[in-house]
C-alpha cells in the first residue's frame, strides 16, 4: 500500500490556541492516534520541538549558512506529522480531516514514493 505523510502545519495563533487547550488537545491526539493504531494505518506519529530552538541551514549562497531558529518570514511552521500505510490518496485526506487541529492549522497530506518509484541518474 502506498504511504502518505499528513504534515501538521500551524502559524503563531494557531499554536497559541492548541496551547491555551494543551489537555484537552493532548487527550485528543491520543485517542486519534490509537483510532489509528487500531486500524492498522500507522506508522509513525511525532511532533516537532519549538521552531526557536532548531537551525536553518540555507544553501543559497556558495556555502551553507546556519541561522538559528526559523526565517523571519516564515508564517507557517512544522509542527509535527503523522506517517500512513492506506490503500489510496483519499483514504489520507479521510484520516487528515480527522485530526485534531486548533482552528487556523493545516494538515498537508503527501505520498511517500517506494524506493523503486526514485528517478535514477540518467533517466
Amino acid at each position: 500500500m502506498p504511504k502518505y505523510l499528513l504534515i501538521m502545519r500551524g502559524t503563531d495563533e494557531s499554536n497559541a490556541a492548541m496551547m491555551a487547550n494543551i489537555d484537552e488537545m493532548m487527550a485528543m491526539t491520543r485517542q486519534f492516534i490509537e483510532e489509528m493504531v487500531k486500524a492498522g494505518v500507522l506508522l509513525a506519529a511525532e511532533g516537532l520541538d519549538d521552531p526557536r530552538q532548531g537551525v536553518v541551514v540555507d544553501f543559497s549562497g556558495e556555502a551553507p549558512v546556519v541561522t538559528d531558529g526559523p526565517y523571519g518570514e516564515t508564517k507557517e511552521l512544522f509542527g509535527g506529522f503523522f506517517l500512513l500505510d492506506v490503500a489510496s490518496k483519499q483514504e489520507a485526506v479521510e484520516w487528515a480531516k480527522r485530526v485534531p487541529a486548533a482552528p487556523g492549522s493545516k494538515i498537508e497530506v503527501r505520498r511517500v514514493p517506494g524506493s523503486d518509484e526514485v528517478p535514477q541518474v540518467g533517466e
